[in-house]
């Protein structure tokens, strides 16, 4: 008899992986049902009006701040952003890599507008919206491209980088959503909702990448 008869394999890296998208997927889910029936609505309100600045209240030093942290996580800053980091994980470990980032962030980036399209949330108008906004508010776009792009960066990022880039990743993702926040154009449920989505579809970039790898029974380029 084997000496390991009985003993099950551990699941592998893309099985946790996979699993992991699918839990993300339902808790997004989840998610966006309870925003859509309106059961965090008041809860929204408390924090928005905790956190939300006006020109009479924040000192402009701290606006232009959070503007700056906004305006790097949309338009065509945030799309400069992901060229450049395409280009840093083809250099860690291939083509794939980098077409892992760059097709996960153009997917999530147009499933977050479709998305908008059909909840048709209305921005919160507790204060006078401090950045410019031209869609609806859930889910958060922004909080889809920082949980997309960054958090790919860091499962896609060598050993020796991988520290600073889950640090990254962190600080980009919170201070992405405070911003939001603060600025007036997001209630926190769409910063939540973004955030999920975007995992998901890092999640999916990581499997895509993973599930190659393991038929090639090799492994990434570390740089």
């Amino acid at each position: 008899m084997a000496i390991n008869d009985g003993v099950k394999a551990a699941p592998s890296r893309t099985a946790i992986i996979r699993n992991a998208l699918i839990a993300t997927l339902l808790l997004f889910a989840m998610v966006s049902a309870v925003v859509a029936a309106g059961l965090v609505d008041g809860l929204d309100q408390q924090i928005s009006a905790a956190l939300v600045m006006t020109v009479d209240t924040a000192p402009s030093w701290w606006i232009l701040f959070m503007q700056g942290v906004s305006w790097i996580g949309g338009g065509l800053p945030r799309w400069g952003i992901v060229i450049l980091l395409c280009a840093l994980v083809w250099h860690w470990c291939g083509p794939r890599c980098a077409a892992a980032l760059g097709g996960a962030s153009l997917i999530a980036n147009f499933a977050s507008s479709v998305l908008k399209m059909s909840f048709g949330r209305p921005r919160p108008d507790l204060v006078p919206h401090l950045d410019h906004v031209g869609s609806a508010a859930y889910p958060s776009g922004h909080a889809t491209s920082a949980a997309v792009v960054y958090l790919l960066l860091a499962w896609l990022a060598p050993l020796r980088w991988r520290t600073a880039a889950w640090a990254l990743a962190a600080t980009m993702i919170i201070f992405n959503a405070f911003s939001r926040i603060m600025l007036g154009v997001h209630w926190a449920s769409d910063i939540v909702g973004g955030t999920l989505l975007g995992a998901a579809f890092a999640l999916l970039g990581a499997w895509w990448v993973g599930a190659r790898r393991e038929r090639n029974g090799g492994a990434l380029r570390e740089s």
